[in-house]
């Protein structure tokens, strides 16, 4: 069973890139986007994105956590080469992706997977997601719904 909009989300606690555990309980707006690997260049290209967006992100009051099955020392490499200023959160035992139900095989998930959460549900999902705009794609929804605004 998937999570779909209008399901609870879960909670989730894993470490970031500099080592520090995480709880995630999603009392405010927050992108969970999940890819498969560190500094490959799809990966890439949805984090740095989602980096040249995130004061846009933040000024909606939005968190963004990236998700994948890396340890914190690729994390941290990979935020640091490419000043990753959110959290990477490593999830090297899959338990992050099988709360939020995101397909795997072997190591690693297999389909780029979003999730939008709001007031704790789950508000949108996007699978199959193409890293090249989604960060843009994903926040202009959430301000042409109304779940968001900028401040002046």
């Amino acid at each position: 069973m998937s999570l779909n909009s209008g399901d609870s989300a879960p909670s989730i606690t894993a470490s970031n890139q500099h080592g520090t555990e995480r709880t995630i309980t999603f009392n405010e707006p927050t992108v969970v986007y999940f890819y498969p690997a560190d500094d490959t260049p799809g990966c890439t290209t949805e984090a740095v994105e989602f980096g040249k967006e995130l004061q846009t992100y933040r000024d909606a009051g939005v968190s963004v956590y990236g998700v994948s099955v890396d340890d914190v020392d690729s994390h941290w490499a990979f935020a640091d080469k490419h000043d990753i200023e959110f959290d990477l959160l490593a999830d090297p035992d899959g338990e992050v992706a099988e709360v939020f139900d995101v397909e795997r095989r072997g190591s690693g998930v297999t389909t780029r997977t979003t999730f939008v959460v709001v007031n704790g549900k789950i508000y949108d999902v996007y699978t199959d997601v193409d890293p090249k705009g989604h960060a843009r794609d994903v926040l202009s929804a959430l301000l042409e719904y109304g779940v968001v605004n900028l401040s002046e």
